[in-house]
């Protein structure tokens, strides 16, 4: 395993994140390519860290980007409970109203 097939995974998994986050409508669905996204950044950081400078504190800050990912996912998943128990849809047009 080389750096350069990592950071091509890391590179699909992103765009395969993109993809889904731009083109989908439904709330879980963009989230779902937005974690996508996120791991797609996190490997290739865990890669770079791993090949050129194997020290634990690039290790211990992903395990802090790890934390922060799964409450930023569940933060947003409590956002769309919410909305879908409000509204009665899970689109991401019905709520336009909680930007900003």
């Amino acid at each position: 395993m080389t750096l350069q097939l990592v950071l091509v995974v890391a590179a699909a998994l992103f765009c395969v994140g993109l993809y889904g986050a731009l083109s989908q409508q439904v709330v879980v669905m963009v989230m779902m390519g937005l974690e996508l996204m996120l791991n797609g950044l996190v490997l290739a950081a865990a890669a770079i860290w791993l090949f050129l400078a194997p020290r634990p504190t690039g290790e211990v800050l992903l395990l802090v980007v790890l934390a922060v990912m799964t409450l930023e996912m569940a933060m947003g998943f409590a956002v769309a409970v919410l909305v879908h128990r409000r509204r009665g849809s899970d689109m991401t047009d019905m709520a336009g109203d909680l930007a900003g």
